[in-house]
């Protein structure tokens, strides 16, 4: 600036004196008087270098103004500068969204955010108010635009809220929307800066820990927290309880924080169990534990006490978690169950021995019966009413002993749960329960059709099976019905790794509606029938459930009875 200065004052020096040399020439060659010539050559020369130096002044404080002008310029420029960086790395750096709102204009300019953070492209967003809360959640709009021109209208500095804002994806995310308010020297608000920041995930945590906090509030466990360590080889303290462990121990929070629950402690608590949850809250680990503990007022009540480490980012325990249940009920009913097995267990070793006894004590009389009977069968009886009193007591006799052999096979059966299976041909066993029933059916003549086709081999017990078939043929024969032909369909069939045995007749049938809960039970009777003795179904299905097997019964007045038998086969 000094050298250009210089330089303007130097070319203003030679063009005056350039001209006032040119003027002096055409006065020279003009005035005859010389000594003025002189004289006023020598005035001009030193006016010339007069307003030069002025001239040289003035323009060195211009130049001296300019310069502080253009520095005081060239510092709000870098101040600008430096303010726009910060604004750019402010917005990158905590990734909201940067509004800028002309309010007078209604024009609006956003920064990047609204396309890092909500997916619209620049063409997509729009310059005004209008494009802004066209976005809000309709169940927001209306809140926001009460709460934001009330906020304008009363002039306050800053505002703040929150609401929803739909993405380019029409999905909303949670914003908390911060604004300061710009006025001018009259109070009017002419500008608006605000930023949006997406809450979404904090939110969706705030809505998860509001739903937590509403399960332990109004669970009916018992709830505490405790601090990570535990002092003097104790419980770690409590730093929050639920209600309900209020209503379990009758002990309010404000009783309990900051003690241990080691006061829940008594006489009849078990130490060994304690000792185990000490030892677990050292080593680290979750331990559940069952002890007696007491209330407030010392009472006593069963407990089942889980102790849970929760660890922090660091993977460090910041706290324990206690869920307690009141099992005094619980344990109240297992201690009656533990009796109640005990006293059944015991009822049953009695009838077991009870059956043995009676069935042994009754064989030795009835095998003398049964020895005299056949005697008296050698001697001539000519008085009728004698004989006919002798087949009945003959009658009874022989029912008796099948009655006792029946219930001898029943005790076999329960006091031997497992038995031993093998591979049995359908054919072979069915050709001896035909030969032991061979007078029955030469005596009615039943229609017997099998379908053992698909299945020719069961993996079985075989007594055990030829007894089944041979109770199931006998009820059969014994319950036909006098107004039709009898006929009996028994079938085989497989399904994956299952043997279905199906045994159909169309004898007289079961009343299943009256009688569908005792058709297996022990001495039921259905017919009146003066052999029947209702042992039959009740050994059967005794028999097929020691061999894993399932029994079912569909079975319809005058129209017929269905047995349907599954074992598994192997």
């Amino acid at each position: 600036m000094k050298n250009k200065t210089n330089q303007i004052t130097l070319i203003y020096f030679v063009i005056s004196l350039f001209l006032a040399i040119i003027c002096h020439k055409y006065l020279l060659n003009n005035i005859s008087n010389t000594q003025y010539y002189y004289f006023s050559f020598i005035k001009d020369l030193v006016f010339i270098i007069l307003t030069g130096l002025l001239y040289r002044y003035i323009l060195s404080k211009n130049d001296e103004r300019n310069i502080t002008i253009f520095e005081k310029l060239k510092k709000s420029n870098d101040e600008i500068k430096e303010s726009n960086e910060k604004y750019n790395i402010v917005s990158k750096a905590t990734s909201d969204t940067i509004w800028d709102w002309k309010i007078q204009e209604d024009n609006i300019t956003w920064n990047k955010g609204i396309e890092n953070v909500f997916g619209y492209k620049p063409e997509e967003v729009g310059d005004n108010s209008r494009w802004w809360f066209d976005k809000i959640h309709p169940e927001d709009s209306i809140r926001m635009s009460v709460k934001l021109y009330s906020f304008i209208e009363q002039k306050t500095e800053k505002w703040q809220d929150q609401y929803r804002f739909r993405c380019a994806d029409a999905t909303y995310k949670y914003v908390l929307h911060r604004s300061f308010l710009l006025k001018d020297e009259n109070g009017r608000a002419i500008r608006m800066i605000g930023a949006i920041q997406d809450i979404t995930k904090q939110k969706e945590e705030e809505q998860r820990l509001k739903l937590l906090e509403t399960v332990i509030t109004q669970s009916r466990d018992s709830i505490l927290i405790t601090e990570a360590d535990s002092h003097d080889g104790k419980i770690p303290r409590i730093v929050y309880v639920n209600p309900s462990f209020s209503r379990m121990s009758g002990y309010q929070s404000e009783e309990v924080v900051g003690k241990s629950p080691n006061i829940f402690k008594g006489p009849n608590s078990d130490s060994s169990e304690l000792q185990k949850l000490i030892k677990a809250i050292k080593n680290k680990e979750e331990c559940l534990i069952e002890t007696i503990s007491y209330t407030k007022s010392k009472e006593e009540y069963w407990v089942r006490y889980s102790m849970i480490p929760i660890f922090n980012a660091e993977n460090v325990v910041s706290h324990w978690i206690s869920i307690q249940r009141d099992i005094t009920e619980e344990k109240k009913l297992e201690k009656e169950k533990e009796h109640l097995i005990r006293e059944l267990t015991q009822n049953n070793k009695d009838l077991k021995q009870f059956s043995y006894i009676t069935s042994h004590n009754l064989r030795s009389p009835l095998s003398n019966l049964t020895g005299l009977l056949n005697l008296i069968e050698d001697i001539p009886i000519e008085n009728e009413e004698l004989k006919e009193i002798l087949n009945g007591f003959n009658k009874s006799t022989h029912l008796l002993n099948e009655t006792i052999n029946d219930l001898v096979k029943v005790i076999i059966i329960k006091d031997n749960p497992s038995i031993q299976k093998e591979e049995v041909l359908l054919n072979e066993v069915f050709e001896n329960v035909f030969n032991q029933l061979n007078f029955q059916i030469e005596l009615h003549k039943p229609i017997i059709k099998l379908k053992f086709e698909k299945v020719t081999v069961l993996n079985i017990n075989k007594a055990y099976i030829e007894s089944i078939l041979l109770n199931l043929l006998t009820n059969s024969i014994k319950y036909r019905s006098e107004d039709r032909k009898l006929k009996i369909t028994i079938s085989a069939d497989q399904i994956d790794d299952n043997i279905i045995l199906t045994f159909n007749d169309n004898g007289i049938g079961i009343d299943l509606e009256r009688n569908k809960d005792k058709v297996f039970g022990l001495y039921q009777r259905f017919h009146n029938y003066p052999d029947s003795k209702g042992l039959g179904l009740y050994l059967v299905k005794s028999q097929v459930e020691t061999m894993g097997g399932t029994i079912s019964i569909d079975s319809e007045v005058n129209k017929g009875t269905s047995f349907t038998l599954i074992f598994k086969n192997k």
